[in-house]
């Protein structure tokens, strides 16, 4: 066992465990926008930085593992600032009205996204896609730069609307090495120009997506939603208090994946997988995760059969 202190209190545990676990582990709970515990920590959100008694610099709390005789202080006032700033650049850069959590902690650490300026217009499709790394526009002053621009819906299941993406990479790593070795998406570009994209940028029917829907399952924003709930948000009908979810089983195939089913008013608005199930892991097949239309489609009439 790691003997360490967090906070001034005395914590012991397994080696290999990382700050942030060895704070939920005494119930001091860490902000965190990257981090999932199926997928492999890449500490890019800097929201869970903590200040380690010896190092030159904060550290990512999701990543870093524990050491003998550590000394960890989650809530100084160099953390405070630094949450308090990154909670600023992100804010004023990205829409984070469907985040989870982060209106609060914009409360909590006194942040003000608004002093950098006005939001810049957004961006024309396609601008962000064809940018040329190391080639950058000249700033205007007046506004406080974005990564605003048109969302992007192309086919009938999800829809990407990256003005909402924090670059956390959580979705190339669902798709890629952690659980579904696809590679349909990956990070382009370079500094503020950096964001997520198919391969050469074509569009998700023509790219290697096979619709499997875990990136939108780890997607912490909403850049990444279901169709049918980014349509209900636009137009006005998604309540999320009114939703009910019911665990079922998948009836496709024999690996008895569990389906939670979000319904609202009687109508299976979306499927998802609990993170926490042995099987899954929050995962699902193309049929598990968007399979399920067929149920109440009604609106179709296939004429007489003969």
């Amino acid at each position: 066992m790691i003997n360490l202190s967090i906070d001034g209190q005395a914590v012991s545990v397994p080696e290999g465990t990382t700050i942030y676990n060895a704070c939920r582990s005494i119930g001091t709970e860490i902000p965190t926008l990257c981090f999932l515990d199926t997928l492999h920590p890449v500490n890019v959100c800097r929201v869970c930085v903590v200040e380690v008694e010896g190092a030159r610099v904060l550290v990512p709390s999701c990543s870093r593992a524990v050491e003998d005789n550590m000394v960890v202080r989650t809530a100084s006032d160099r953390v405070k600032h630094s949450r308090k700033l990154v909670l600023e650049l992100l804010a004023s850069s990205v829409d984070l009205g469907t985040t989870p959590h982060v209106a609060e902690w914009i409360e909590e650490y006194d942040a003000d996204p608004a002093r950098f300026g006005p939001a810049a217009p957004p961006a024309a499709p396609g601008t962000r896609d064809a940018a040329v790394p190391g080639h950058h526009a000249p700033p205007n002053a007046a506004f406080a730069a974005t990564v605003a621009e048109p969302t992007k819906i192309d086919n009938d299941l999800y829809v990407r609307d990256y003005a909402k993406c924090i670059l956390c990479y959580k979705c190339v790593e669902a798709c890629g090495p952690d659980h579904q070795n696809t590679f349909a998406i990956a990070v382009a570009g370079r500094g503020f120009d950096a964001h997520i994209s198919t391969e050469f940028a074509v569009p998700l029917p023509d790219s290697a997506c096979v619709y499997c829907g875990n990136c939108i399952a780890v997607c912490p924003t909403g850049a990444l939603m279901a169709k049918r709930e980014y349509d209900m948000r636009a137009d006005g009908s998604w309540d999320e208090a009114s939703i009910s979810m019911t665990d079922t089983i998948c009836p496709y195939c024999g690996v008895g994946c569990t389906l939670r089913l979000h319904v609202a008013g009687g109508e299976i608005v979306k499927a998802t997988s609990p993170f926490e199930n042995s099987i899954t892991q929050g995962n699902l097949c193309i049929k598990g995760r968007f399979g399920w239309r067929f149920v109440q489609n009604t609106a179709v009439d296939p004429g007489p059969r003969e």
